[in-house]
């Protein structure tokens, strides 16, 4: 923390001005109006510096105990310094009036820095304070949240919140925190000081009405009851060469519950994260031993990046309360301090073990796309000169959702170049062939023998390296299941690659798919709401599309219109969902609407009829789907 500050001066305006001016700039401050009241405070702390300060009235006696630390003597230019007989008048600096504040500033600094083993046996001084996901930038002298906004603080709400969590769990009187956030003490029935906590507490509680940053202590004061942790600005140390994959560290996750026994709740929560994202083959995890080495720190994140060599880094904390538990979490990219995601997630504590395990598994399914779209963006700033397997890859998975001829073609030759620089790479050979997929299904190729042959070769290619991989063995597994690979087989290497990485938001989605084939449409919606859960702001069309398919195949025609509409609203290229669609509205009476489905289908694909509808393995659902579709294109009355 840094350095606390006993001012000592009589003259009420000098002693809240120094103080006012000291907090501004993040030091700990005690005041003190007399030489009794300074004793007592040295009795209850250990100071760095001492200011004595003159007045016009007298100077206070210098007869202080050895404990005091070093001395500022802060003196009329007019006057001698007049002291008791047997006082030292000694100290490490002085200060004339009228004070400057940048000079009182400047001569603190001095004055600490001469000595290098303060009183707390850190020399250096925090420049940030953090608490509950908010950190205060005292050198910047700005408030962020948990998603790195900025929390809009006038100059006296700042000064009033620095002051306050410089000295968590102690009692401030009114007339304390006035001085350091008006410059002035508190009059009678002066109630500044409420109303300026009030206006804080709107703007830093999640619910203003009932605080828990900033507690009232009728007929003393307030006081600041999160637990704050102090950090330094650290010169740059060595760094580490990032790897050449996404890396990441995930750590230690700071326990707001109050009770110190339930460090291990938190500690376990963040082995199971670590543990979930070391299955995601793509992504280069650091180990618990060295994250949690920065345990009970506030060390800044790119410092960390650095020492640990990861690009990525994800905090977070653990507040239980009862038998519940609320998990905050937040993704920065190391090498600039940038909020990618945040998000919480709430649990019961029925089942500590199983809560940890569900809570982790989340993290972990949201956290891979949101690093997934953070890598694109990095990729697309690269010259294209400069591309690797993985950036190809990337860069196709982007252009790929729209999922129009040209946007499949342009994702297909990206994923070509990848394969060309890596012949193993698992995920471009899946991609690449649920392109050639594409192709066939929505007759976008021109020999559609070539292109099923082609998706057939790379999907066994991306099963013989896949490992277990549930992206690229779901993918992989419903192309060949598409062209008429056993549906039974395909499902089972989908759970097994599930089993090891129960986090694969793709994969539950491609293995919902796999059960909409096999004739079981309920569990496709089961597994179809799983991948929604691991990633609820990924792009959903194609999992609405899956629902809604589900839901028609089960002649819920109501509930499958709703999904469907909400597909086509993300996926307006989709030929799917048209077609679905499009035989709901008949079976439904609605052929009008139908038929305005088919004329907007035809415009992306010639074919109303799918030309593989042997995908769909229950006989009863394919007459439900042709006949729908033949009667919204008029084929039959």
């Amino acid at each position: 923390m840094r350095h606390p500050i006993l001012v000592l001066a009589q003259d009420v305006m000098l002693r809240s001005t120094l103080a006012r001016w000291l907090m501004s700039a993040g030091y700990s401050v005690e005041l003190a109006e007399n030489d009794r009241r300074a004793r007592e405070v040295l009795a209850a702390h250990s100071v760095a510096l001492t200011i004595l300060a003159g007045s016009r009235c007298r100077m206070p006696a210098f007869d202080l105990d050895g404990n005091s630390g070093k001395r500022i003597i802060v003196t009329e230019p007019s006057r001698d310094v007049g002291r008791p007989e047997g006082a030292v008048l000694a100290g490490d600096g002085s200060l004339s009036v009228p004070l400057d504040q940048q000079a009182v500033l400047a001569g603190v600094k001095s004055a600490l820095q001469a000595r290098p083993d303060v009183p707390n046996g850190r020399s250096r001084e925090p420049e940030t304070l953090a608490f509950d996901g908010f950190t205060i930038d005292l050198a910047g002298r700005s408030l962020r949240d948990n998603r790195g906004s900025e929390v809009p603080l006038t100059r006296s709400e700042f000064a009033l919140l620095v002051v306050l969590a410089r000295q968590p769990g102690r009692v401030l009187s009114r007339d304390q925190l006035l001085d350091a956030a008006l410059g002035r003490p508190a009059e009678p029935y002066d109630r500044s000081v409420d109303v300026l906590v009030g206006r804080l507490r709107k703007k830093i509680e999640p619910d203003p009405k009932s605080p828990r940053f900033i507690l009232t202590i009728v007929g003393e004061g307030y006081k600041f009851a999160a637990k704050v942790l102090q950090a330094a600005e650290a010169a740059p140390g060595p760094s580490l060469a990032l790897p050449d994959k996404p890396s990441i560290a995930v750590l230690p996750f700071a326990n707001l519950s109050g009770d110190p026994e339930q460090e291990y709740f938190a500690d376990g929560m963040v082995e199971e994260i670590i543990t979930a994202l070391s299955r995601i083959r793509w992504l280069f995890v650091i180990a618990r031993n060295s994250s949690f080495t920065y345990k009970g720190q506030a060390t800044d994140v790119k410092q960390i990046g650095r020492e640990l060599g990861v690009r990525y880094v994800l905090e977070g904390s653990v507040r239980k309360a009862g038998g519940h538990v609320r998990v905050t979490a937040q993704l920065i990219d190391a090498t600039n301090g940038a909020h990618l995601w945040a998000d919480r997630f709430d649990g019961a504590l029925e089942d500590v073990f199983e809560l940890q395990d569900n809570v982790a598994g989340s993290v972990a399914g949201v956290i891979e796309p949101a690093l997934q779209a953070a890598e694109a963006a990095r990729s697309a700033a690269r010259p294209t000169t400069d591309l690797g397997a993985y950036d190809c890859y990337l860069r196709a998975l982007v252009v790929f959702h729209p999922m129009t001829k040209e946007a499949v073609r342009e994702a297909l030759g990206l994923l070509e170049q990848a394969i060309a620089i890596d012949r193993n790479y698992g995920p471009a050979l899946a991609l690449a062939a649920n392109c050639h997929m594409q192709f066939v299904n929505y007759s976008w190729a021109e020999d559609p023998a070539t292109a099923r042959s082609q998706a057939v070769d790379l999907a066994r290619r991306a099963l013989q390296v896949a490992c277990d991989d549930p992206g690229v063995i779901a993918g992989a597994a419903m192309v060949l299941a598409v062209f008429g690979e056993d549906i039974g087989t395909m499902m089972a290497l989908t759970d097994h690659a599930l089993a090891h990485n129960p986090s694969s938001a793709r994969g539950w989605y491609h293995s919902g798919f796999l059960r909409l084939m096999a004739g079981k449409p309920d569990r496709a919606i089961e597994l179809a709401e799983v991948s929604l859960r691991l990633s609820p702001r990924a792009r959903i069309g194609a999992l609405h599309t899956l629902i809604g398919a589900s839901h028609f195949l089960s002649r819920r025609f109501d509930e499958a219109v709703a999904k469907l509409l909400l597909a086509l609203e993300e996926t307006p290229n989709f030929p799917v969902p048209y077609r679905y669609l499009a035989a709901c509205y008949a079976h439904m009476r609605r052929l009008d609407e139908a038929r305005d489905v088919v004329t907007r289908l035809r415009a992306i694909t010639p074919n109303v009829i799918p030309p593989r509808i042997m995908y769909l393995r229950n006989a009863e659902h394919r007459e439900l789907y042709l006949s729908g579709l033949r009667l919204a294109a008029g084929e039959v009355a």
